[in-house]
Protein backbone atom coordinates (compact mmCIF):
# COMPACT_ATOMS: atom_id res chain seq x y z
CA UNK A 1 0.00 0.00 0.00
CA UNK A 2 1.65 3.48 -1.09
CA UNK A 3 1.64 6.50 1.61
CA UNK A 4 -0.39 8.43 -0.58
CA UNK A 5 -3.19 5.88 -0.25
CA UNK A 6 -2.90 6.56 3.67
CA UNK A 7 -1.41 10.00 4.10
CA UNK A 8 -5.43 11.11 4.31
CA UNK A 9 -7.17 9.47 6.56
CA UNK A 10 -6.67 9.58 10.16
CA UNK A 11 -6.64 6.76 12.38
CA UNK A 12 -8.62 5.89 15.93
CA UNK A 13 -9.40 2.85 17.98
CA UNK A 14 -12.59 3.80 20.33
CA UNK A 15 -14.44 1.85 22.67
CA UNK A 16 -18.37 1.07 21.28
CA UNK A 17 -20.78 -0.87 23.44
CA UNK A 18 -17.97 -2.96 24.61
CA UNK A 19 -15.79 -3.39 21.98
CA UNK A 20 -12.88 -1.15 20.63
CA UNK A 21 -13.70 -0.06 17.26
CA UNK A 22 -10.88 0.95 14.39
CA UNK A 23 -12.40 4.48 12.97
CA UNK A 24 -10.97 5.91 9.96
CA UNK A 25 -11.84 9.28 9.21
CA UNK A 26 -11.24 11.95 6.76
CA UNK A 27 -11.48 15.17 7.52
CA UNK A 28 -13.17 17.32 4.96
CA UNK A 29 -16.40 19.95 4.37
CA UNK A 30 -19.91 19.00 4.47
CA UNK A 31 -22.08 16.73 5.91
CA UNK A 32 -20.06 13.65 6.61
CA UNK A 33 -19.91 10.64 4.89
CA UNK A 34 -20.39 7.33 6.89
CA UNK A 35 -19.08 4.09 5.05
CA UNK A 36 -20.53 0.73 5.87
CA UNK A 37 -17.44 -1.85 4.08
CA UNK A 38 -18.03 -5.17 2.13
CA UNK A 39 -18.32 -8.28 4.28
CA UNK A 40 -14.66 -8.93 5.74
CA UNK A 41 -13.31 -6.09 4.20
CA UNK A 42 -11.03 -3.56 6.35
CA UNK A 43 -11.03 0.24 6.04
CA UNK A 44 -8.13 0.26 3.54
CA UNK A 45 -10.07 -1.15 0.59
CA UNK A 46 -12.14 1.84 0.86
CA UNK A 47 -9.07 3.99 0.48
CA UNK A 48 -9.11 4.99 -3.68
CA UNK A 49 -13.23 5.76 -3.52
CA UNK A 50 -11.97 7.92 -0.44
CA UNK A 51 -9.44 9.83 -1.94
CA UNK A 52 -10.95 10.13 -5.52
CA UNK A 53 -13.96 11.83 -3.35
CA UNK A 54 -11.99 15.75 -3.16
CA UNK A 55 -12.84 17.12 -0.12
CA UNK A 56 -15.74 15.47 1.65
CA UNK A 57 -15.64 14.10 5.46
CA UNK A 58 -15.58 10.37 5.34
CA UNK A 59 -15.87 8.38 8.14
CA UNK A 60 -15.21 4.59 7.70
CA UNK A 61 -14.68 1.57 10.40
CA UNK A 62 -13.95 -2.00 10.62
CA UNK A 63 -16.45 -4.11 11.85
CA UNK A 64 -16.01 -6.06 15.07
CA UNK A 65 -13.97 -9.21 13.86
CA UNK A 66 -12.89 -7.39 10.90
CA UNK A 67 -9.41 -5.01 9.63
CA UNK A 68 -8.23 -4.07 13.42
CA UNK A 69 -11.28 -4.13 15.57
CA UNK A 70 -11.54 -6.41 18.39
CA UNK A 71 -14.35 -8.95 18.54
CA UNK A 72 -17.65 -9.54 20.41
CA UNK A 73 -18.19 -12.40 22.06
CA UNK A 74 -21.30 -13.05 20.10
CA UNK A 75 -23.35 -12.07 17.04
CA UNK A 76 -25.33 -9.50 16.33
CA UNK A 77 -27.92 -9.38 13.60
CA UNK A 78 -28.18 -5.98 11.65
CA UNK A 79 -29.86 -3.90 13.96
CA UNK A 80 -27.07 -4.56 16.56
CA UNK A 81 -24.55 -3.31 13.98
CA UNK A 82 -26.77 0.02 13.31
CA UNK A 83 -26.82 0.56 16.89
CA UNK A 84 -22.93 0.64 16.83
CA UNK A 85 -22.94 2.84 14.17
CA UNK A 86 -25.42 5.37 15.66
CA UNK A 87 -23.30 4.76 19.19
CA UNK A 88 -20.32 5.42 17.17
CA UNK A 89 -21.10 8.71 16.00
CA UNK A 90 -22.01 9.72 19.37
CA UNK A 91 -18.54 8.96 20.70
CA UNK A 92 -17.19 10.80 17.63
CA UNK A 93 -19.54 13.46 18.12
CA UNK A 94 -21.40 13.40 14.86
CA UNK A 95 -25.40 14.24 14.92
CA UNK A 96 -25.98 13.79 11.20
CA UNK A 97 -24.48 12.01 8.39
CA UNK A 98 -24.83 10.91 4.55
CA UNK A 99 -24.50 7.31 4.91
CA UNK A 100 -23.00 4.51 1.77
CA UNK A 101 -22.93 1.77 2.08
CA UNK A 102 -21.53 -1.31 -0.90
CA UNK A 103 -22.62 -4.89 -0.86
CA UNK A 104 -23.26 -6.58 2.45
CA UNK A 105 -22.65 -3.39 3.78
CA UNK A 106 -25.54 -1.86 1.70
CA UNK A 107 -28.03 -4.16 3.61
CA UNK A 108 -26.60 -2.44 7.08
CA UNK A 109 -27.22 0.84 5.43
CA UNK A 110 -30.46 0.35 4.60
CA UNK A 111 -30.94 -0.82 8.74
CA UNK A 112 -29.41 2.13 9.74
CA UNK A 113 -31.47 4.66 7.55
CA UNK A 114 -34.79 2.96 8.48
CA UNK A 115 -33.52 2.78 12.26
CA UNK A 116 -31.89 5.90 12.60
CA UNK A 117 -33.98 8.12 10.20
CA UNK A 118 -33.11 11.32 11.42
CA UNK A 119 -29.47 10.98 11.87
CA UNK A 120 -29.16 9.88 7.98
CA UNK A 121 -29.80 12.71 5.33
CA UNK A 122 -28.90 10.64 2.08
CA UNK A 123 -28.30 7.30 1.01
CA UNK A 124 -26.16 5.17 -1.47
CA UNK A 125 -26.71 1.97 -1.83
CA UNK A 126 -24.06 0.31 -4.14
CA UNK A 127 -24.14 -3.19 -5.29
CA UNK A 128 -26.46 -4.20 -2.82
CA UNK A 129 -29.67 -5.74 -2.60
CA UNK A 130 -32.77 -6.36 -0.54
CA UNK A 131 -31.78 -9.48 1.21
CA UNK A 132 -32.75 -12.76 1.60
CA UNK A 133 -35.51 -11.73 -0.80
CA UNK A 134 -33.35 -10.92 -3.87
CA UNK A 135 -32.30 -11.98 -7.70
CA UNK A 136 -29.21 -14.05 -6.75
CA UNK A 137 -26.05 -14.43 -8.22
CA UNK A 138 -25.11 -17.86 -9.66
CA UNK A 139 -24.53 -20.59 -6.68
CA UNK A 140 -20.84 -21.09 -7.70
CA UNK A 141 -20.15 -17.88 -6.80
CA UNK A 142 -22.23 -17.27 -3.87
CA UNK A 143 -20.64 -20.47 -2.79
CA UNK A 144 -17.26 -19.11 -2.91
CA UNK A 145 -18.49 -15.43 -1.31
CA UNK A 146 -19.17 -17.68 1.45
CA UNK A 147 -16.04 -18.81 2.72
CA UNK A 148 -13.03 -16.02 3.31
CA UNK A 149 -10.03 -17.51 2.01
CA UNK A 150 -9.95 -14.93 -0.21
CA UNK A 151 -8.57 -12.83 2.80
CA UNK A 152 -6.33 -15.35 4.08
CA UNK A 153 -4.48 -16.21 0.65
CA UNK A 154 -3.44 -13.59 -2.29
CA UNK A 155 -3.39 -17.29 -4.32
CA UNK A 156 -7.00 -17.67 -3.93
CA UNK A 157 -7.97 -14.21 -3.69
CA UNK A 158 -6.18 -13.78 -7.48
CA UNK A 159 -7.85 -17.16 -8.41
CA UNK A 160 -11.21 -16.08 -7.50
CA UNK A 161 -11.63 -12.01 -7.62
CA UNK A 162 -12.67 -12.73 -11.77
CA UNK A 163 -15.10 -14.84 -11.00
CA UNK A 164 -16.91 -13.49 -8.05
CA UNK A 165 -16.19 -9.79 -8.43
CA UNK A 166 -16.35 -9.61 -12.19
CA UNK A 167 -16.59 -6.59 -14.68
CA UNK A 168 -13.50 -4.37 -14.48
CA UNK A 169 -11.76 -7.46 -12.41
CA UNK A 170 -11.65 -9.61 -15.35
CA UNK A 171 -10.60 -7.25 -18.14
CA UNK A 172 -7.88 -5.50 -15.74
CA UNK A 173 -6.29 -8.53 -13.89
CA UNK A 174 -3.90 -6.02 -12.50
CA UNK A 175 -6.37 -4.89 -10.08
CA UNK A 176 -6.31 -7.54 -8.42
CA UNK A 177 -2.91 -7.37 -7.32
CA UNK A 178 -3.77 -3.62 -5.85
CA UNK A 179 -7.04 -5.34 -4.12
CA UNK A 180 -5.22 -7.69 -2.23
CA UNK A 181 -2.25 -5.39 -1.37
CA UNK A 182 -5.02 -3.32 0.98
CA UNK A 183 -6.35 -6.62 2.20
CA UNK A 184 -6.08 -7.02 6.43
CA UNK A 185 -7.17 -10.61 6.73
CA UNK A 186 -10.77 -10.47 8.63
CA UNK A 187 -10.69 -13.46 12.26
CA UNK A 188 -12.49 -16.86 10.82
CA UNK A 189 -15.29 -16.02 13.58
CA UNK A 190 -15.84 -12.22 12.65
CA UNK A 191 -16.39 -13.57 8.92
CA UNK A 192 -19.09 -16.32 9.91
CA UNK A 193 -20.32 -13.46 12.52
CA UNK A 194 -20.86 -11.28 9.47
CA UNK A 195 -22.84 -13.62 7.96
CA UNK A 196 -24.97 -14.26 10.57
CA UNK A 197 -26.03 -10.92 10.32
CA UNK A 198 -28.01 -11.16 7.72
CA UNK A 199 -29.39 -14.36 7.79
CA UNK A 200 -32.58 -14.38 6.88
CA UNK A 201 -32.47 -10.21 6.77
CA UNK A 202 -34.23 -8.46 4.30
CA UNK A 203 -35.74 -4.98 4.05
CA UNK A 204 -38.44 -5.72 1.05
CA UNK A 205 -41.47 -5.42 3.55
CA UNK A 206 -40.06 -1.31 4.46
CA UNK A 207 -37.95 -0.22 1.95
CA UNK A 208 -41.26 1.85 0.97
CA UNK A 209 -40.77 3.70 4.41
CA UNK A 210 -37.44 5.26 3.54
CA UNK A 211 -37.54 8.80 3.93
CA UNK A 212 -33.67 9.53 2.53
CA UNK A 213 -33.01 10.90 -1.19
CA UNK A 214 -31.47 7.48 -2.36
CA UNK A 215 -28.88 6.91 -4.90
CA UNK A 216 -28.96 2.64 -5.78
CA UNK A 217 -25.60 2.27 -7.89
CA UNK A 218 -25.34 -1.40 -9.95
CA UNK A 219 -22.35 -2.69 -12.26
CA UNK A 220 -23.82 -4.42 -14.91
CA UNK A 221 -21.45 -7.07 -15.38
CA UNK A 222 -21.52 -7.92 -11.82
CA UNK A 223 -21.88 -11.65 -10.58
CA UNK A 224 -23.03 -11.47 -7.05
CA UNK A 225 -25.66 -9.01 -7.27
CA UNK A 226 -27.34 -8.72 -10.79
CA UNK A 227 -28.41 -5.40 -11.93
CA UNK A 228 -32.15 -6.47 -11.54
CA UNK A 229 -32.08 -5.99 -7.85
CA UNK A 230 -31.01 -2.53 -8.03
CA UNK A 231 -34.57 -2.06 -10.37
CA UNK A 232 -36.30 -4.00 -7.22
CA UNK A 233 -35.15 -1.68 -4.98
CA UNK A 234 -35.99 1.31 -7.21
CA UNK A 235 -39.84 -0.21 -7.76
CA UNK A 236 -39.98 0.28 -3.96
CA UNK A 237 -37.97 3.35 -2.00
CA UNK A 238 -39.63 6.15 -2.89
CA UNK A 239 -37.05 8.93 -3.38
CA UNK A 240 -34.77 7.46 -5.68
CA UNK A 241 -32.41 7.08 -9.09
CA UNK A 242 -30.74 4.65 -10.49
CA UNK A 243 -27.37 4.63 -12.06
CA UNK A 244 -25.82 1.32 -13.79
CA UNK A 245 -22.44 1.95 -14.31
CA UNK A 246 -21.76 -0.03 -17.73
CA UNK A 247 -19.10 -2.97 -17.45
CA UNK A 248 -18.75 -2.60 -13.71
CA UNK A 249 -18.48 -5.19 -11.38
CA UNK A 250 -18.60 -5.91 -7.92
CA UNK A 251 -15.75 -3.69 -6.81
CA UNK A 252 -16.87 -0.61 -9.27
CA UNK A 253 -16.83 1.94 -6.28
CA UNK A 254 -13.00 1.31 -5.79
CA UNK A 255 -12.09 0.09 -9.43
CA UNK A 256 -13.87 2.82 -11.57
CA UNK A 257 -13.72 5.98 -9.58
CA UNK A 258 -13.59 8.27 -13.11
CA UNK A 259 -17.31 7.16 -13.97
CA UNK A 260 -18.85 6.76 -9.97
CA UNK A 261 -17.99 9.65 -8.23
CA UNK A 262 -18.88 12.36 -10.12
CA UNK A 263 -22.15 11.12 -9.71
CA UNK A 264 -21.90 10.66 -6.21
CA UNK A 265 -20.36 14.38 -6.03
CA UNK A 266 -23.45 15.70 -7.47
CA UNK A 267 -25.95 13.93 -5.90
CA UNK A 268 -24.29 14.31 -1.89
CA UNK A 269 -23.59 18.52 -2.79
CA UNK A 270 -26.64 19.36 -4.28
CA UNK A 271 -29.25 21.63 -2.24
CA UNK A 272 -32.32 19.67 -1.38
CA UNK A 273 -34.48 20.73 -3.49
CA UNK A 274 -32.09 19.90 -6.76
CA UNK A 275 -30.54 16.67 -5.70
CA UNK A 276 -31.44 14.48 -8.53
CA UNK A 277 -30.88 17.61 -10.82
CA UNK A 278 -27.81 16.12 -13.36
CA UNK A 279 -28.09 12.63 -12.63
Amino acid sequence: MNSEQQAEVNIEHVEVDGVIVRVGIRPGKGVPLLMFNGIGANLELTYPFVNALGCKEIIVFDIPGTGRSGMWWRPRRFSGLARLAASLLDRLGYRQVDVAGVSWGGALAQQFARQHARRCRRLILAATSPGAVMLPGRPSVLATMATPMRYFSRTSMEKAAPHIYGGEIRSEPGLVHSHAARVIAPSFLGYLYQLAAGAGWTSIHWLHSLVQPTLILAGDDDPLVPTANAHLMSMLIPNNRVYIIRGGGHLFLVHLLEDVVPVIRRFLDADGSAVWDGL
